[in-house]
Parts: C-alpha cells; structure tokens; sequence
C-alpha cells in the first residue's frame, strides 16, 4: 500500500459535526391506511412494471397490492396516475451523526437520506450512546429512515491484543449493535480473534480489508461484506497498471464461494483518489443542505490531498477505472451487490450521493434493474433475519418511493421524486421541499 493510499484510508477514521436548526415535515401517522392509487408498481422481484394497481398501507406494513384491490374506508389517498410506485432505496454504508452531536444536524443529515429515496441506512461507524438514536427512529420520534448500525470500529487504534478484540465482540454484541465495523490496522491475530469470536456469539463482520489480514484471509473467514472496493485494488494491484484477467477471476469465485457481498462506493472514492475537479465538486448543488464548517474542510482536505508528495494522478486515475473493472467482474461472477455511498463524506451528501453512484455502477455494465435491486430486494435479503422489506409486496415494511418516471428506463428517473414512505409515514413532494428549503436556509444564514 503506497502513502497516499494510506492517507486516503485514514480519512474513514474521521468525523465531524456542527450546530444548526431544523423543522418538522408533514406526515400521515403510522396508524391509518394510506392508498396509493391507479399506480405503476415496481416489485422489483422481477424486471417488471405492474399497471393500474392499488397499494394500501396500514401501521408501516404493505396490507394489500392489486389491480382490484378495495380503498379502506377513511384512508388517505395518493394518486398514482402516471407515477411509478417502487421500494424504498437503501444506504448501505452510510453514517449517523454521533448522538452528542448538535440534535439540528442529526436530524438534518436523516432527513437528506429520507428525502433522496433511502428508507433504509446501514450506519457503518458507531458511536456510544448511538443506539437510542436507532431505537427513536423505529419508534418515530425522529424523521428517519430505519438504522441498522455497527458497532465502534475495530482498528489499529481500538484494538491492541487478541485477548482485547474478542473483548470487544462480547461487549458489542452485548450492547445490541447489529453488526461489526472492520477498519484499516488489525493485525492478523487481532482480526482472526475478532472473526472467531463474532461466529461463536452469532454477529456479522463487515467493512475494510485490514493491510495484514488481506483480502484472501477475510474472504477465508467469510467477512460479510467487503466495502469501497479497495481491497480487491490492492490485491490486484490496480494502481500499478491493467489487472491480471485470471487472477481477477479467481479471486471472484472465491468470493462468491465465501458468500460476501460487496459494497462499492464507487463515487467518492474518485474523490478520496483526487481524480475529480475541486470547481466540479464546489458546484454540486447539494452542497447547500450541508453546514459551511464542513463543506469548507471538505475543500481544504481536497487542497492537502493534490499537495501531497505522495499524489500520483496518473496511478489515481489508474485505481478509479480498474475499480469499474472489477465491479463489473464481481457482478458478472455472481457476486451479490449492496447500494452504498460512504456519506456523509468529502462532497458525498446524504442522498444526493446515492445519484451520483448509480451512474458509475451503470458504467460497469450493470443494467439499471440490476443497480436498482441491489439497493431494495438485494437489502432485504441481506436483513432478512431482522424485518421483510425490499418489495412492493403484502406484509414488507411500507418503504416506498413515488416517482414521477419509470426509474428502469432512465436511472435519472431516481431523482424525480414525488414522494416518499417510511415505515408507512408519507411524506409529499411539497413536504420534502419545504424541509430541504429551512435546512438550506438554515445554512445560508450560518455562511
């Protein structure tokens, strides 16, 4: 591993937060029945689109889906005449604010997600006390998608000694955490007491290949899910020059033998790697629903990573296109997909980053069904030994997304939002607006 990837590595070890207000969305309470009407529903079990169907909800569960379906009596009513009804999508690798964050930004940065189409977000870096925040999610004290989150990483600087790993595996899993969070920096014998010690109490493990465990070794030991991809870089040397096509092949089979999932987060990492232009990213229209203090330090790491004696925008850019290479292998081999985009990170916001991910796993030759399953049905697979959702379907969670364009004909499509529906609360086109326009205002007035 060269410096400057070292350095890109680190920066996940990082957070920050900051102060400002926020407001409360309109919304159907849980309780009473909510019918989406002559609607174009999206399964998304299948390539399919099901015309004219009635979807009814009641108490955040899908109750009935059909073309003959009856309204309930007294339910609220969405028309879905031309509208294409699919399943809330889901942030796979996502991050929540700790809890002694300012309360304003918390509920800034869950409502982004909600806003953009994600009703679900795999918090992929925990922090103590974090878990009551998952708990007002469920119980909607807090306008939220639903948190399944992994613990405090597991890392050089968290973990000293084997003996202290499995420590920390039995406290973890003690607490409640949903799952394990893997970071650079475990040595071989620290990873392995922390994987031997997850299988014996029942937890997942997932994340970062540690430089000493390498990809094969976490692949031998079943890691759940491999994120960002840049182990299968290092591995194959992606930053040096093409990959070798049959070790990039072997090392597919071996991960679809080991049943582990991959989380790409594609975009940012074109960010993190330096390739994309600072006047490109400060133009992201997103930025305004982010605080100044963090957008600023967003620019300043982008300005210390080109000044890095280390930073090679050749082999950057080398890294970037064999990335697209081996995602598209490992969907080509069989191996499962999961939708993530690592935000809120450097110019990744929440929500708006899932958009701009779609369109680099589509330059990897996945169909936009395919992309599109990775973040509904492929999710709801991952969690099904925690709730049934990911469809359009009787008895899944009512996590849905109204869109005002077939979504499997133009990704694009994802952007035109006419509403969205989390664990059966709805919220309008013109509630999210209303939302983002105070959290934008918000910060214009703190710049």
């Amino acid at each position: 591993m060269n410096r400057f990837t070292l350095s890109v590595r680190l920066l996940f070890l990082t957070a920050c937060v900051v102060l400002l207000g926020c407001s409360t969305p309109a919304e159907v309470p849980a309780q009473d029945a909510v019918a989406f009407v002559n609607v174009n529903v999206l399964p998304m079990t299948s390539e399919t689109v099901l015309e004219g169907q009635t979807v009814v909800v009641r108490n955040g569960r899908i109750i009935a889906v059909g073309a003959d379906v009856e309204v309930p009596a007294g339910a609220t009513q969405v028309d879905g005449t031309g509208k294409f009804l699919m399943p809330g999508l889901a942030e796979m690798h996502g991050h929540i604010p700790p809890p002694n964050a300012p309360q304003a930004y918390i509920e800034h940065v869950l409502f982004l997600y909600l806003s953009q189409g994600i009703t679900t977000v795999r918090g992929m870096l925990g922090q103590p006390g974090q878990l009551d925040l998952r708990e007002r999610a469920l119980s909607g004290d807090l306008d939220s998608p639903t948190l399944y989150l992994a613990g405090p990483s597991f890392n050089g600087n968290s973990v000293s000694s084997p003996e202290q790993a499995a420590e920390m595996v039995h406290a973890q899993h003690a607490e409640g955490w949903d799952l394990l969070k893997i970071h650079p920096g475990l040595t071989r014998p620290e990873y392995n007491a922390m994987a031997e010690t997850a299988r014996e109490v029942g937890i997942t493990f997932a994340g970062h290949v540690p430089a000493e465990v390498g990809l094969l070794h976490a692949l031998e030991q079943k890691q759940l899910t491999i994120d960002h991809v840049d182990g299968y870089n290092e591995y194959l040397n992606g930053f040096e020059g093409p990959i070798d096509e049959a070790q990039l092949a072997e090392v597919v089979r071996l991960t679809r033998e080991a049943e582990t999932w991959i989380v790409p987060t594609m975009a940012v990492w074109e960010t993190l790697y330096g390739v994309n232009d600072i006047e490109m990213l400060s133009a992201y229209p997103e930025l305004q629903y982010m605080p100044p203090q963090i957008v600023a330090q967003w620019k300043a790491a982008d300005t210390q990573r080109r000044n890095n004696p280390n930073f090679n925008l050749d082999a950057s850019q080398r890294a970037i296109n064999n990335r697209v290479v081996i995602l598209a292998a490992l969907h080509e081999g069989g191996v499962p997909i999961l939708m993530g985009t690592d935000a809120p990170q450097q110019f990744s916001v929440p929500g708006f980053s899932l958009h701009r991910e779609l369109k680099i796993m589509e330059q990897a030759g996945m169909t936009p069904y395919e992309i599109l399953h990775s973040g509904t049905v492929n999710v709801g697979r991952y969690f099904a030994d925690k709730d049934t959702f990911g469809s359009v379907a009787e008895g899944h969670r009512a996590d849905l997304v109204l869109l005002d364009a077939n979504p499997l004909t133009n990704l694009n499509n994802t952007t035109q939002i006419a509403g969205v529906m989390a664990r059966g609360r709805w919220w309008s086109r013109a509630d999210i607006d209303a939302r983002l326009a105070d959290i934008a205002q918000t910060y214009a007035t703190a710049d």
